[in-house]
């Protein structure tokens, strides 16, 4: 049986920059759209997993009704270390980052969506996540490169949407950090 190893707050921190560095540390050109997502814990566990792959920010769209102190509890204060955004409009949110050269790839199972493991994720990205029972909103698939799933193999089709955005942006990000400039 392997020998469990307990490691200190410091152990765990020895390879992780100074908190007070760590807002002008580089971050992935990566960035997050939340269509319309309304559950505070699912925005937090987006804000939580944007800190721990160290991306760019998460725009948060749509019409917002949790307070902060909701949003900071879900998050875990990790809100301070990421960049967050608040946009009444995706469509008009995602156009900007399209016309800053980014490409986009909504997170939705339909007709043209492709396992989100067969892509190749360009350095400058966006995933698109929807709204926990509409999903993403047809005006914003139409803005999207590409439409991306996450194969389901069990009898149910589909999973919370922070979990759907934990699985595709790991792969996201490990793609755009192996990529040469990196």
């Amino acid at each position: 049986m392997p020998q469990k190893i307990q490691q200190t707050k410091q152990d765990l921190r020895k390879n992780k920059p100074a908190r007070d560095e760590y807002p002008s540390k580089p971050k992935i050109s990566l960035v997050v759209v939340l269509d319309n997502v309304t559950n505070s814990h699912n925005i937090g566990a987006f804000i939580r997993l944007a800190d721990a792959f160290a991306i760019e920010k998460v725009i948060v769209c749509g019409e917002l009704t949790i307070s902060d102190k909701k949003l900071n509890k879900a998050s875990r204060n990790e809100s301070k270390w990421v960049c967050v955004e608040y946009s009444s409009n995706t469509t008009s949110s995602l156009q900007i980052l399209l016309d800053e050269g980014y490409a986009a790839f909504s997170v939705e199972l339909c007709h043209e969506s492709v396992d989100y493991t067969a892509v190749t994720y360009p350095s400058k990205c966006v995933l698109v996540l929807g709204n926990e029972r509409k999903g993403v909103s047809e005006a914003v698939l139409k803005l999207s490169h590409q439409h991306i799933h996450i194969p389901m193999y069990g009898m149910g089709n589909s999973l919370n949407v922070s979990t759907a955005g934990a699985i595709v942006l790991a792969e996201c990000s490990n793609q755009i950090r192996k990529l040469p400039h990196f």
